[in-house]
């Protein structure tokens, strides 16, 4: 069950952004069925937790009562869970049966397929049970196989940061309707609302006018994500709106802190490469400087 959470995890914290973000077509079967079942695992999860032992720091013991599971998972993770688990696609097709077509192309319907799809974005808290499950399996492993875990960790982190980064800097300027002066309507890569008006679908499931394919808009937006967290640019054209201005500085601050923590993390990992000697050097140091003390006070007894 850990393995089958730990895959499904992995997959909604991918898959989800790019779905919400650049996919056309948000009511196929395929994306439906997949929301559904991983909404369902997660809430059979949610469940579970109240059932599952409780490690203590140390780990000497186990807890097993009941009583006790709840108590703390309720006060613990358990509202995050809670909203992470929210069954969103659930909502989404009780709203969609419920409204007809004609009523599906007004303003207010419309409006409320757009607040379900940024509801949506409340599944990426499921990120907090994949750093628990991360740090369970840290403690397993001791030493170098510890620090070398913890650097694949945060490498594996800083990825996926990149991706979210890269999936908000398109999803953004799509909730504005793409403005003519975001980067992806000085790019080209789409026509915005104001050229136009017709494609009222816009707010419910897809950019309008789409040019260029969900394949090259994501690449250009992860490569204007990573050169601003790697701090090496602003990518094809510095920053024009305000909205992309902000952005631009909330992925230089987030890749500065990620490359301070790979920094620390990596010089760890170096000196643990060599604690076994290092700890021999100063042991024979330490005796060095005794001896060297004795003979003096010899030599001065004399």
């Amino acid at each position: 069950w850990d393995i089958i959470m730990l895959l499904l995890m992995v997959g909604n914290l991918i898959v989800i952004p790019v779905g919400i973000t650049f996919f056309h077509e948000e009511d196929t079967t395929a994306w439906i069925v997949f929301n559904v079942l991983s909404d369902t695992c997660f809430l059979v999860d949610l469940v579970l937790n109240f059932r599952t032992g409780i490690v203590v720091e140390d780990n000497t013991d186990i807890i097993l009562d009941p009583q006790v599971i709840k108590m703390r998972y309720l006060k613990s993770w358990f509202l995050v869970d809670f909203v992470s688990s929210i069954p969103v696609d659930y909502i989404f097709l009780i709203v969609e049966t419920r409204i007809d077509s004609e009523m599906y192309k007004t303003a207010r319907a419309l409006r409320i397929v757009r607040f379900t799809k940024i509801l949506s974005l409340l599944r990426l808290l499921r990120l907090s049970r994949l750093i628990r499950y991360i740090h369970q399996w840290e403690e397993m492993t001791y030493d170098l196989a510890s620090a070398v875990v913890r650097i694949v960790n945060l490498i594996a982190m800083m990825l996926l940061l990149c991706h979210w980064d890269g999936c908000l800097q398109f999803l953004v300027p799509m909730l504005q309707e793409f403005p003519h002066d975001c980067w992806i309507s000085l790019n080209g890569m789409v026509v915005g609302l104001a050229a136009s008006r017709t494609h009222l679908r816009f707010f419910a499931i897809t950019p309008v006018c789409q040019n260029d394919s969900w394949g090259k808009q994501y690449s250009y937006a992860l490569f204007k994500a990573m050169s601003h967290m790697l701090c090496i640019g602003y990518g094809q054209r510095a920053p024009v709106s305000m909205a992309d201005l902000w952005l631009t500085m909330l992925s230089m601050i987030v890749g500065a802190t990620c490359y301070a923590m790979f920094i620390g993390h990596a010089t760890a990992l170096i000196q643990s490469l060599d604690s076994s000697r290092r700890q021999y050097q100063e042991k024979m140091q330490n005796r060095f400087r005794e001896g060297g003390s004795f003979s003096n006070f010899s030599e001065s007894r004399q």
